[in-house]
């Protein structure tokens, strides 16, 4: 693929992790530079697998209708390859159910695809695609042990890497590395090798855990083609509860809960635990269908955020994007809208031509922007416990007071539940749900 970009200095990026952040920026910037190296640090099989590195990635998925949007904008054909590999893809609003303060949301037709589809399926898709493209490499089984730097410490020029399968180690080169590794990221202590002070840090302190289990799916079921979600009318109620329709004619059930309301993890807990959900459906399709896992468990103690929109210096040459800048609570689901949609953002910055050393603090103001908006709805959630401890948002009460209102109405109106599954999509901000006309709805439904 042609350099699309007149800056002469383009011409190797390297990208850092190998998971959809990763993927995502790497064909971003496969526009903008002559080649482009994912470096990983697992072994990644060309198939939809787990890796060693990605506990999480067992569990409960869904890819909301911002995030297939912002993938479609680089692979317009992932949704038609998606159903094509067995994935749920449907009607975001029309095939929910969804309970929730006593009651299911309206269900109608909203004309926004979401899928739902195991993780190692999307990410091999998506992986597949940015592999195809010309100029991206993948280096994997490949451990970055630090930062090479300018000898005046204020350029990132590359990675010293050592290859697990050849037991060796080399320096590679490069005119931009955009660390994507996660909530793992070394960037922090490298900054301070390097010099440069740290970001700040919030952690917000959920202790989230859950649960979670695969089953063969009815297709003769008529839910079989739905999914299912149960959140709790917090403090009152601590558990949540997922089910949705994968690939291979599979159910996927997640449930777990705040402060340590966990379901446990063996059969007669995890069965109990459906049995006293409120929404009965769970334990009536579960109770009567094929287990076809285990039962595994996984651990979120907080959401982390790293504050590099607030840094002064940064060093030229390099980005930090996706969970390494932040974490969210993954039972809102939204990590992979949020970074696909940075990953667009960077693309358009670098087709701005935006001067060297303006480029990293401009583009983590920008994605700020994008991140403060999850981060608002994911934390204001999350303070709805008492329990929950960190950087606590001003108004966080009287805002979660109106949007219980909001969650009531949507219960009963339509148009107020179509206004709140797009914030909850990331395509409108949350000030769209104090907008007039919602705002006399969500009353007058109260």
């Amino acid at each position: 693929m042609k350099n699309t970009s007149n800056n002469p200095q383009r011409g190797q990026a390297i990208v850092l992790g190998a998971s959809i952040g990763g993927l995502m920026v790497a064909r971003a910037l496969s526009n903008h530079f002559d080649s482009v190296t994912i470096i990983e640090k697992d072994k990644v099989e060309r198939q939809p697998s787990t890796r060693k590195g990605q506990a999480h990635t067992r569990h409960l998925h869904g890819l909301l209708p911002g995030g297939l949007n912002a993938m479609l904008h680089y692979f317009p054909d992932l949704q038609d390859a998606l159903a094509a590999h067995g994935a749920n893809v449907c009607d975001f609003a029309k095939d929910m159910v969804w309970y929730t303060y006593g009651g299911y949301r309206q269900r109608f037709d909203m004309n926004l695809i979401g899928a739902t589809m195991s993780r190692p399926l999307l990410e091999h898709l998506v992986r597949e695609r940015v592999l195809a493209t010309p100029n991206i490499e993948l280096m994997d089984n490949t451990a970055v042990k630090s930062l090479i730097a300018s000898d005046d410490q204020q350029r990132v020029k590359g990675v010293h890497i050592e290859l697990a399968e050849l037991g060796k180690s080399m320096d590679l080169h490069a005119d931009l590395v955009v660390d994507v590794t996660g909530r793992g990221s070394r960037s922090a202590q490298w900054l301070r090798d390097l010099g440069f002070e740290a970001p700040e840090t919030s952690e917000v302190k959920v202790n989230v855990s859950y649960a979670t289990r695969v089953y063969k799916r009815d297709l003769n079921d008529p839910r079989s083609s739905n999914w299912m979600l149960y959140t709790p009318q917090a403090p009152q109620e601590m558990h949540f509860a997922g089910m949705f329709p994968i690939e291979g004619d599979r159910w996927i059930m997640t449930v777990g809960g705040w402060h340590g309301a966990n379901a446990g993890n063996d059969e007669a807990a995890f069965m109990d635990f459906l049995r006293k959900l409120p929404m009965q459906e769970y334990y009536d399709i579960v109770s009567k269908s094929e287990p076809l896992s285990d039962i595994m468990t996984y651990k979120f103690p907080h959401s982390l955020r790293r504050h590099y929109e607030k840094l002064q210096r940064f060093p030229l040459g390099y980005l930090v994007l996706g969970d390494a800048v932040c974490s969210f609570n993954p039972t809102y689901g939204q990590g992979m809208t949020s970074a696909s949609m940075q990953a667009i953002e960077l693309d358009k910055m670098l087709g701005a031509n935006i001067a060297d050393e303006k480029l990293a603090l401009t583009f983590f103001a920008r994605i700020a922007k994008i991140i403060d908006i999850p981060w608002q709805m994911a934390v204001g959630e999350d303070f709805r416990y008492p329990a929950t401890e960190g950087p606590k948002p001003a108004g966080v009460d009287f805002i979660n007071k109106y949007i219980s209102r909001v969650h009531r109405a949507t219960l009963k109106d339509p148009v107020v539940c179509d206004a709140f599954l797009r914030v909850m999509s990331l395509l409108k901000a949350p000030t769209s749900l104090f907008h007039p006309k919602i705002l006399w709805r969500v009353m007058w439904a109260g």
